[in-house]
């Protein structure tokens, strides 16, 4: 790999720390190819992605960045997972490492808040951002809900009304 190469990682793994709400540390000495693409297939389906660099261009990539406090955790066969949203790649990583224990998580960072093993675990299981905002819709969408139902009642009461005095004009 010639200098230019090597200046390309170093910009390209700079935004990865930069815009990245999660990045994930973990050693994956033992896999075999087949267990990484299939890693990178179910983080590529959650919206991350996963990238395995030379951990000194990582390094002089972090220098800088919010998640600096990770270049520490760079060393040996290391291999980075990242993801806009905040929880995706943790899940992602985490469900991994439970099915493959040749896997072993090392930390990781979110923004600025360096993450041990089990920080990850805990961001893991955080819900997404989907289920977050399901439940906020959900909170305002019941008081409408609710408001709807008391303001039909009184009519629904009034037809009830109605049809029973319709019924004993009837009798």
């Amino acid at each position: 790999m010639d200098r230019a190469q090597k200046e390309k990682v170093v910009e390209e793994l700079g935004q990865i720390f930069e815009s990245s709400g999660v990045v994930v540390v973990a050693r994956y000495e033992g896999l075999t190819v087949a267990e990484m693409q299939g890693l990178r297939v179910k983080m590529r389906e959650a919206g991350g992605a996963v990238r395995v660099a030379k951990n000194r261009l990582a390094k002089i990539a972090l220098e800088g960045k919010p998640c600096a406090s990770i270049a520490g955790l760079l060393s040996g066969m290391t291999v980075l997972a990242y993801s806009e949203d905040p929880v995706a790649a943790a899940k992602v990583v985490q469900d991994f490492v439970k099915d493959n224990k040749k896997m072993v998580v090392l930390g990781g960072a979110m923004g600025k808040a360096a993450l041990d093993p089990a920080g990850v675990e805990a961001v893991a299981n955080m819900p997404s951002r989907e289920e977050l905002i399901a439940s906020v819709v959900a909170c305002i969408g019941a008081p409408a809900s609710s408001l709807a139902g008391a303001i039909g009642a009184p009519a629904a009461n009034i037809a009830g009304i109605l049809s029973t005095l319709e019924d004993r004009a009837a009798a």
